[in-house]
């Protein structure tokens, strides 16, 4: 099992041996893929819903999960201090070399003793959480390193409307699930395949009990065609 795909890709295309692209399977049965290219968009293709984001964006900025980088790159080129972080080698190889300032390679859990005034997470960011259940212990970490009027930029997408819909309108979930938005992973590249990676969707009802319970205010700023949408989140009373 190669658990860097991703970041292998992303270097490859990189340094100019892109040939094939991403393989993703899901516990939902579906198979997609994820263009490499698309990883190293420039702003003017990017989707509404992350231009939304970047405009947001102000002071001290960490994205979270930046892959290829192209957020980060842009907030640099717009004279934003910056950090582009992931846990992933091969990613974070691919940033530097993509001429990003300040790249960290670690898990965003790792990361203490930092004070930041937007917390970036797109690209579905909040889905690093994997289960439901692990969203209290992963604000209060965030909650750590914000400063006191810092905020949290983050996407996701209510998926269900990928689930059976019966004749009294509910919708059918497979036993055993705790959240339909929980989601498991695999991606495939180049003949490797990566362990399986648990995944949030949350929709937004759920979010904003969430931060609420952690007290965090719970903002939609911006609804996708595609169910998607993007929250900002600050420190409740700030």
């Amino acid at each position: 099992m190669n658990k860097d795909i991703l970041g292998k890709a992303v270097l490859d295309y990189q340094n100019g041996n892109y040939f094939e692209d991403i393989k993703t399977f899901s516990s939902l049965e579906e198979e997609d893929v994820i263009p490499v290219p698309y990883l190293f968009r420039v702003y003017k293709t990017m989707p509404d819903l992350e231009k939304k984001a970047l405009k947001l964006c102000k002071g001290n900025i960490m994205d979270i999960g930046c892959g290829a980088g192209s957020h980060s790159l842009y907030l640099q080129k717009k004279g934003f201090n910056v950090t582009a972080l992931d846990n992933s080698p091969g990613a974070v190889e691919t940033c530097k070399q993509r001429g990003i300032d300040q790249v960290i390679l670690a898990d965003i859990l790792d990361v203490k003793n930092q004070k930041y005034d937007t917390l970036l997470m797109l690209m579905n960011g909040i889905g690093i959480v994997g289960k439901l259940n692990e969203i209290d212990a992963f604000f209060t970490h965030l909650k750590s390193l914000l400063k006191p009027k810092g905020q949290i930029l983050l996407d996701s997408s209510d998926i269900i409307y990928m689930f059976d819909e019966d004749e009294d309108g509910g919708y059918w979930i497979p036993d055993g699930q705790e959240y339909y938005g929980e989601v498991s992973f695999i991606m495939e590249y180049k003949g490797q395949k990566s362990e399986p990676l648990p995944w949030l969707y949350i929709d937004y009802n759920t979010l904003q009990r969430a931060a609420i319970a952690n007290n965090l205010t719970c903002e939609l700023v911006y609804e996708g065609e595609h169910y998607d949408y993007l929250a900002k989140l600050t420190l409740l009373g700030k």
